[in-house]
């Protein structure tokens, strides 16, 4: 065995790591590509708050009472009562249309003076058996709105 071929035979060696090389820089550019874009994907994503609305009909009185059971607070003035009340129905302020209904502030006596409404707060509204009513939180960052909850009569 010659030595001087031992130290001039290193053909092997350089695609070798050339290889490894190039399919480490693939990998790592792949996870850094895949982590941006995941990334940006979260930031324009909003999620309604965990707030629960709850729903009772008083048919004897023709009135349904909205509570919140539970979650975070909302600032009331976020918060929309949407949809109509029924026919013959009257609310205060309004005909009972989707266009007369109004935000949670304007009906509920029990908002505190912050303007939050957390559990326990209730607003009563007059309706007809057959009212289809919704709860809408606006999103004060976005101009997004979600149904947080809705409900609709016996007769709708």
């Amino acid at each position: 065995m010659e030595l001087k071929s031992l130290i001039h035979d290193d053909e092997g060696v350089s695609p070798v790591i050339g290889v490894i090389l190039m399919v480490a820089i693939t990998v790592i550019l792949a996870a850094v590509i895949a982590s941006f874009v995941i990334g940006l994907g979260d930031d324009n994503q909003t999620t309604k708050p965990s707030t629960t609305f709850e729903f009772g009909y008083d048919s004897g009185n023709d009135e349904l009472s909205i509570s919140v059971t539970g979650g975070k607070d909302l600032d009331a003035d976020q918060v929309e009562i949407t949809g109509n009340t029924g026919s013959g129905s009257e609310m205060s302020g309004g005909s009972g249309t989707p266009s007369d209904l109004k935000n949670w502030y304007e009906y509920s006596g029990d908002v505190t003076e912050t303007g939050t409404i957390s559990a326990g707060s209730t607003i009563t509204l007059d309706v007809g058996a057959d009212y289809d009513v919704s709860v809408v939180w606006n999103d004060p960052d976005t101009e997004n709105s979600f149904t947080m909850n809705s409900d609709t009569g016996p007769e709708a």
